[in-house]
């Protein structure tokens, strides 16, 4: 299919040290993704994103095809031209934002019709639109357009959500992509051991060049999404990259590498910075607290971060005075955690020390 190409270097168990390769990047596994929603991750510049270390950014191809179109983009010279990104870019289908839509869509076996959030004009997403829509953004990955039901559904209903993404995957592994483009499947089943590995072993015959874990971190317990992982890991190829869509925390991210996940994405170090909950290497805070306001030690003194280095009052105070300058700070410093947390787990894996880094996390990141 496309040029993406992968490859392990190293296992620890079922924990995987590997290399990812597009025609915009190579990096290594495994990596987490800054998600930028609408063409940027908030609050950043594109040089921002770079200077703490990003490889791969996450595009969404509901918001983008809303506005400002995907016809547009294309028009530019696709998603990278348009944002300024040189470095590898994922697409997600649409699906999640549209069947989020509850009161907002109706289902035909086709696609979605829905109205837009924005205006209420009315649109349809299908499997072929859907792949359609990111081969004009022209991102590295595009995404199988899926159903994503709740993991609390009744089974029938998730029985009757992966029949349809499955055949879904089929219309879109025949849709046509551009040349550098590479496509993954994705895997439903919510919370139901038989049905995750009936999904996973329909989408395997249609040769993916990546398989992903939609569906988790929506109303499951950790415990319960590890499991999920756990049975479905042994079902997926051992050559292709594996992306567990929407996750997460820290401790969530750490406990699906050691079950086999190479990539991620989430909204929550970027989102959260907004409210002014920062994640660094010294744990959770909450910078806009009054402890912090004539505190002026580093931001967090380890990590070599240009945020990092600055004070806790100053930061405080940005976001007390509403500065978005302060939201910038602190999203850059939860992003160049996640990055450098990601670093050094993969160091840990390339060294033999994973226990010790375990018990780091363990003390920090306890849940």
């Amino acid at each position: 299919m496309g040029s993406l190409s992968f490859s392990i270097q190293r296992r620890v168990q079922k924990a995987r040290l590997g290399r990812l390769t597009t025609d915009h990047s190579s990096f290594e596994t495994p990596m987490f993704m800054p998600v930028g929603t609408r063409g940027t991750v908030k609050t950043l510049t594109m040089a921002q994103v770079k200077e703490i270390g990003a490889q791969i950014i996450l595009g969404n191809t509901y918001h983008l095809m809303l506005r400002p179109g995907a016809e547009l983009i294309d028009r530019a010279g696709g998603l990278h031209a348009f944002t300024g990104w040189d470095r590898s870019i994922l697409t997600d289908s649409g699906g999640f934002q549209v069947f989020s839509l509850s009161t907002l869509r109706k289902m035909t076996e086709n696609g979605v019709y829905f109205k837009s959030h924005i205006d209420g004009s009315s649109h349809f997403l299908g499997p072929k639109e859907s792949v359609a829509i990111q081969r004009c953004l022209g991102a590295d990955i595009a995404m199988c357009f899926d159903e994503c039901p709740p993991s609390n559904a009744p089974r029938a209903s998730i029985e009757e959500a992966v029949a349809r993404t499955l055949r879904w995957a089929d219309v879109c592994r025949h849709q046509p992509l551009k040349s550098h483009q590479s496509l993954f499947g994705i895997v439903q089943g919510g919370i139901i051991p038989e049905i995750r590995q009936y999904c996973a072993e329909q989408l395997l015959p249609l040769g993916f060049d990546g398989y992903a874990l939609g569906g988790l971190a929506v109303g499951e317990t950790p415990e319960e999404m590890y499991r999920t992982i756990e049975v479905t890991e042994p079902l997926l190829p051992q050559d292709k990259p594996r992306y567990l869509m929407g996750v997460g925390s820290p401790r969530n991210i750490f406990e699906a590498v050691l079950r086999g996940v190479d990539l991620f994405d989430c909204v929550l170090p970027s989102r959260n910075a907004r409210g002014g909950t920062a994640y660094t290497w010294q744990g959770r805070i909450q910078i806009k607290s009054a402890r912090y306001e004539e505190d002026f030690s580093p931001f967090d003194p380890d990590l070599d971060a240009f945020p990092s280095r600055l004070s806790k009052a100053y930061v405080r105070h940005l976001l007390h005075v509403n500065e978005i300058t302060g939201m910038t700070l602190v999203t850059m410093q939860n992003l160049a955690f996640y990055l450098d947390f990601m670093r050094q787990l993969r160091e840990s894996l390339r060294t033999d020390t994973l226990d010790a880094f375990r018990q780091k996390i363990d003390a920090i990141y306890p849940n």
